[in-house]
């Protein structure tokens, strides 16, 4: 049986795209306290199913799918822009398809104006009106309000046309930064990605008898099932050293190992890989928030996840990303890996130095260089300890020379120490965790 905040849930969902809600329309059509329906409401933004504008209120919006991920939807421009809405408030759910900046004569603006465009433009109530008419929505800059006449066709076509206090360089920088950001997470592979799905995962039921684990065994090979409940809720795993010592006609539950560590569908495949390495674990449940099974991963499909995304070209370039293109291997004596690293802006603080964070990121891919140089497969830094020792300049040659102290099959102990112009700028000292391809 859903509970009361499933049910709000599944009612928000099977609302049409571009209806209003509110928190007392919620609490009276489903019979709650205001309070559950705002809780619900809620959840259902951090969802994806709504949106909240300031001004206008809360909007069922369409889920964007990951692969569009980086297209935007008019109502979030006006949160980027800090904007409100003069008109078209129905059209808000809509998604954008490019924007395009008018700074040009009425006639050459519309040549590049198309159906599902935004026109980022001043006071120029023609454009405005024009725009509308080719079907494209109107973010206008600089605080500028337009005509009674341009709202009403707004509201006519369910166009939104929105003003914003700033200026219209800032606007196309703000909204190229969201797309950005976003272009960034969209690379970023989670579980919900690479799990094996409900229906095709074997699972026990806690009353099964011992003897439904044998089964199972036989059928798939595994010896790691998720034990769930009537009503599919994960309280427990059932392996083969559990179940070795049982009866076959005791109920599962009696054998199983409770409370095992489960992830949600937007953990990252990075953490989950973190978690199955430090655990020991080879298979993880995945589970919604109200805990209930949706599939499971095993420690081959995180491998081959994290090696797909390795080869994977990144649309959105990282911090990471920026300083790893900087490393290129240098000549060394042969006992030391030696890197050597060119400091951009973007790797340093507002002093113009190379910043700690950036720091230890070059730090890690050294010693990564250097251990993998021996050992192929992945591995989770377990521990560091760094030395700054001198602070490093904007535009500045570092480098990095990584000397392999230990290696076991499982792990390894690399130093490293960082040099600019001969002198020692800072060191470390690493030991990682190894992962067998």
């Amino acid at each position: 049986m859903a509970t009361k905040h499933e049910q709000i849930l599944q009612y928000i969902n099977s609302l049409p795209v571009g209806e209003k809600i509110s928190v007392r329309q919620i609490a009276k059509e489903m019979g709650v306290s205001e309070g559950t329906a705002y809780r619900a409401i809620k959840d259902a933004e951090n969802k994806g199913y709504v949106s909240t504008i300031e001004r206008v209120g809360t909007i069922r919006i369409e889920k964007k799918r990951k692969e569009n991920i980086e297209k935007l939807t008019y109502a979030e421009v006006v949160n980027i822009v800090d904007g409100h809405v003069l008109g078209g408030r129905e059209g808000l759910h809509k998604t954008l398809n490019r924007f395009v900046i008018g700074a040009m004569q009425l006639e050459a603006m519309m040549r590049y104006i198309g159906a599902g465009d935004l026109l980022i433009v001043g006071n120029r109530t023609k454009a405005h009106e024009r725009a509308l008419k080719e079907g494209a929505a109107v973010l206008i800059t600089g605080g500028f309000d337009t005509e009674d006449y341009v709202k009403k066709l707004a509201d006519e076509l369910q166009l939104p046309i929105i003003s914003t206090s700033y200026d219209t360089f800032t606007v196309a920088t703000m909204i190229n930064r969201a797309i950005y950001d976003q272009l960034i997470k969209k690379e970023i592979v989670l579980v919900e990605d690479i799990l094996i799905p409900l229906e095709k995962t074997a699972y026990l039921y806690t009353t099964d008898p011992v003897e439904r684990w044998y089964e199972l065994n036989r059928e798939t090979r595994h010896s790691r099932f998720p034990v769930v409940d009537q009503q599919l809720k994960v309280q427990g795993i059932a392996t083969a050293k559990d179940v070795l010592d049982f009866d076959r006609q005791l109920p599962i539950e009696k054998a199983m190992t409770k409370h095992p560590i489960t992830v949600k569908g937007k953990t990252s495949v990075a953490s989950a890989s973190h978690i199955m390495v430090w655990e020991g674990i080879e298979l993880l449940p995945v589970v919604d928030e109200y805990n209930r099974l949706q599939g499971i991963i095993s420690r081959q499909d995180v491998l081959k996840a994290l090696q797909m995304i390795q080869r994977q070209p990144q649309v959105g370039e990282t911090i990471d990303d920026i300083i790893t293109s900087q490393f290129r291997e240098a000549d060394g004596d042969g006992k030391e890996d030696t890197f050597r690293c060119t400091i951009t802006p973007q790797m340093t603080n507002y002093l113009g130095t190379l910043s700690y964070g950036v720091f230890t990121t070059i730090v890690t891919e050294a010693a990564t260089r250097a251990l993998r140089a021996y050992k192929r497969g992945d591995l989770v830094i377990e521990n560091i300890t760094i030395y700054f020792i001198k602070p490093v300049q904007i535009d500045s040659t570092i480098e990095v020379k990584a000397k392999l102290l230990e290696m076991g099959r499982k792990f390894g102990k690399v130093d490293v120490e960082a040099y600019h112009e001969g002198v020692v700028v800072g060191k470390a000292l690493m030991m990682c965790q190894l992962i067998d391809r």
